[in-house]
């Protein structure tokens, strides 16, 4: 799935083509694309024409819009799911094959006059969800300046790249629980955006085992993960994300190039990059975990000792 530096991606786009921007119109070609708009696809279109898109708001992997024109304050939310694509398009580009919604956007100079929402494996999909206030008082997201966030975003915590959010927050968080570290920063309650690549990454760069019980984490390590989790996301969101298939694009339908840059995700049985540079010998491992994988240095990440 997208994790935090794709979504931003997608963000920056919207933001760049589709903000102040109205929707004259909107097409659900898919009706399963806006199952979770509670009141129906018709609802939908007829809610969403004549609004304006004010801005385009990141918070974790969670993207919305908010909109101005609606009689209660909402957003529009995109969940894009393992294969959602927002893309802008001229009205007389041919429609993909996975087009799901259609948006017809006010003309604007040198803009395209359409967002389509495609979706190959209809896991995502777009509704509109109550504004309500955040619960610290400070903006919702990257994007935003107002202290409002979608209530179906609510539960999410800040994300890595958020300047509220702070290292000491993150220690007290994990030491607060009894589970596995790599499980605890997947956990987007505790911190958003994290996913299994950068999850694994961030792991390998700060030099620690994803087995490890975050109740015995020290606060220099939980620097030294927060700084690689940061570092991490920073690069990967100048290189345009992490794209392994044709699914994920930014809204221009371009792929991103972090994964030349991975030291242990999808490495396994490659030597690791750090240990080869300290004239040591060791091969990334891959173990299965939750359902997928984790790769790691079994010497420069030791597991803890039973």
């Amino acid at each position: 799935m997208p994790e935090l530096p794709e979504v931003e991606v997608v963000r920056r786009g919207l933001d760049k083509w589709v903000r102040n921007r109205r929707i004259d119109a909107v097409e659900v070609l898919d009706p399963r694309s806006t199952r979770r708009h509670v009141d129906g696809p018709d609802d939908f279109q007829q809610t969403l024409t004549g609004c304006t898109v004010a801005s385009v708001v990141r918070r974790g992997k969670f993207l919305w819009m908010e909109l101005d024109g609606l009689a209660r304050p909402s957003a529009l939310v995109a969940h894009l799911g393992m294969s959602g694509q927002l893309l802008i398009e001229e009205s007389d580009a041919p429609d993909e094959k996975h087009l799901k919604v259609r948006f017809s956007l006010s003309g604007q100079a040198d803009s395209p006059a359409e967002l389509r929402f495609v979706d190959q494996r209809i896991f995502g999909g777009m509704f509109l969800s109550t504004l309500i206030p955040t619960s610290d008082g400070n903006a919702g997201g990257s994007g935003s300046v107002s202290a409002f966030i979608p209530q179906a975003a609510a539960h999410i915590a800040r994300d890595v790249l958020d300047p509220v959010r702070n290292v000491e927050e993150l220690y007290v968080s994990l030491r607060g629980k009894t589970t596995k570290l790599k499980r605890a920063i997947l956990d987007q309650a505790i911190i958003s955006g994290v996913g299994n690549i950068y999850a694994d990454e961030a792991l390998w760069q700060a030099g620690l085992s994803g087995l490890r019980n975050t109740a015995t984490i020290r606060r220099n390590e939980v620097s030294r993960l927060n700084d690689a989790l940061i570092d991490v996301m920073t690069r990967a969101l100048a290189a345009g994300g992490t794209s392994f298939d044709s699914l994920y694009v930014n809204v221009n339908g371009a792929s991103g190039y972090f994964a030349r840059s991975l030291n242990a995700y999808g490495r396994e049985g490659r030597p690791c990059l750090r240990c080869q540079d300290n004239g040591r010998e060791s091969l990334i491992r891959r173990d299965p975990f939750m359902g997928r994988s984790s790769y790691t240095c079994p010497e420069c990440q030791p597991r803890p000792r039973r």
